[in-house]
């Protein structure tokens, strides 16, 4: 009985023993996790663990926000911001890690411009976090990190950026810290009337002829022609990218009908849907940012506008008057396309609305004359587009900056040519451009390439890039 005692005793103090070897080995671990940085694999993606594995114990308000750059081209490098803030004075050190992944495949790489930050790649992946200089030990209020992330070489869709933010008391425990997960979504840049997927506006017609139109387009990717026959003279053209590959797909609204036709860029195969009404305007759009443009119609009897969202489901927005231009755009940058007007008659000069999708909160503007035409688009580079008009009477570009509402004009044109906005040069910044139907030549003033002159179409052909210049 003794013995046994004495066996039971001896088997006690060895588990007692190895639980404080291998429980005492993590407590070590976590105590130091916030000072030299966390392992990989403690993002918050979906497929990891978060910091909360090892700390927590605190509540409050505190936030933890990754701002990743609007869009990206690829094997471009982009700063990105990682900020911590909060009001508790109790947190006094912070610590973070983010990856970056396209489903559950790494998608780009982290640099370190700073000591503040460092970097490792591990199973694909690519992770930034910080270092013991970067947990700004005793500092309140909040922390913020920069770090360098190179896109992926080649287009991969919509990157997730996933991040864990550790808000720490500081007392060399895990216990007591806020643990905040975040993410953030970095859509690939995408060019309109984009024929060919090479992140460039390409120079591209619509030539009505009964029947049997035509549609051509200049590749921009090889200088080659590309055309097909679709539609009918007395079709609306509505290009855009509604399968989600990166190229403008041929398309056209029957308003007679109000049937959309849509075909392939993939295969040259089409569809057909009906959305809309005669004495409709169609304004199609990215409305739900899954990357597919989305069948759209603005209802002016009605004041209405009637979206068929690609990931399912209509919206219904009433917005709008008698008169009103609809003028849809991304101008607050969170990858869908707002509802927006422009009311060229409104007492004082033309008045634009915008109702942000991110918030919900219209915003109001002045900003050109009666018979001005809206040439909307992000010209200066910050993922947001910007009110901009083209003056006929002058031929005067004017943007109004989405920056600071500041603006400013240039000249470029004649009299009687159509303006097409559009990044000709794939920097990411739209470029005045114009299409001279006298000669069917085309001039653009691109933002990085210089100046683009180029005959291309014949009287009559409709510019692609002038499709949504109403």
């Amino acid at each position: 009985m003794k013995y046994s005692v004495k066996l039971i005793s001896i088997i006690v103090i060895f588990v007692f023993a190895l639980a404080v070897f291998l429980f005492s080995g993590q407590t070590a671990e976590r105590a130091s996790a916030i000072g030299s940085g966390p392992p990989a694999g403690f993002s918050g993606a979906p497929d990891e663990f978060s910091c909360n594995v090892c700390h927590g114990g605190a509540t409050g308000m505190g936030t933890f926000v990754i701002k990743p750059p609007p869009y990206y081209l690829p094997g471009q490098t982009y700063p990105v911001e990682v900020r911590h803030t909060t009001t508790d004075m109790t947190r006094l050190r912070w610590g973070f890690q983010m990856t970056s992944i396209v489903g559950s495949v790494g998608a780009g790489t982290f640099s370190s411009p700073n000591a503040n930050a460092q970097t490792v790649s591990e199973s694909g992946r690519s992770y930034a976090h910080h270092t013991t200089a970067g947990t700004f030990t005793n500092q309140t209020g909040g922390a913020v990190w920069n770090v360098n992330w190179t896109a992926p070489s080649t287009n991969a869709g919509t990157v997730m950026m996933w991040g864990t933010g550790n808000q720490a008391n500081s007392d060399m425990t895990s216990d007591g810290d806020l643990i905040i997960t975040s993410s953030a979504r970095v859509p690939q840049y995408k060019a309109v009337f984009d024929m060919d997927g090479d992140q460039k506006t390409d120079v591209s017609i619509f030539r009505p002829n009964g029947a049997s139109s035509e549609w051509w387009w200049l590749r921009s990717s090889n200088g080659g022609n590309s055309a097909v026959v679709f539609g009918a003279n007395t079709d609306t053209i509505v290009p855009a990218d509604y399968t989600g590959d990166g190229k403008t797909d041929v398309a056209f609204w029957r308003p007679s009908t109000g049937n959309w036709f849509i075909l392939r860029s993939e295969d040259l195969t089409f569809y057909a849907f009906p959305f809309g009404a005669n004495g409709d305007v169609p304004v199609p759009g990215d409305y739900d940012a899954d990357g597919k443009a989305d069948a759209a119609v603005f209802r002016e009897s009605a004041t209405t506008w009637f979206i068929n969202k690609s990931s399912g489901g209509t919206d219904i927005v009433p917005f709008g008057a008698i008169g009103d231009k609809p003028v849809n755009a991304d101008f607050d940058g969170d990858g869908k396309d707002d509802v927006a007007i422009l009311r060229p008659n409104a007492p004082g000069g033309a008045q634009w609305w915008i109702r942000r999708s991110s918030t919900g909160v219209t915003f109001a503007a002045i900003f050109g004359v009666p018979n001005d035409r809206p040439v909307i688009g992000d010209y200066t580079g910050d993922g947001k587009a910007d009110l901009a008009f083209f003056r006929p009477s002058n031929s005067n570009w004017y943007v109004l900056r989405s920056e600071d509402f500041s603006f400013f004009a240039f000249p470029f044109g004649a009299n009687g040519d159509i303006a097409v906005p559009g990044d000709y040069d794939g920097d990411g910044k739209f470029d005045a451009g114009v299409f001279r139907p006298s000669n069917s030549t085309w001039f653009v003033q691109r933002s990085t390439a210089g100046t683009l002159i180029q005959q291309f179409g014949i009287t009559n052909d409709v510019p692609l890039p002038a499709a949504y210049v109403r």
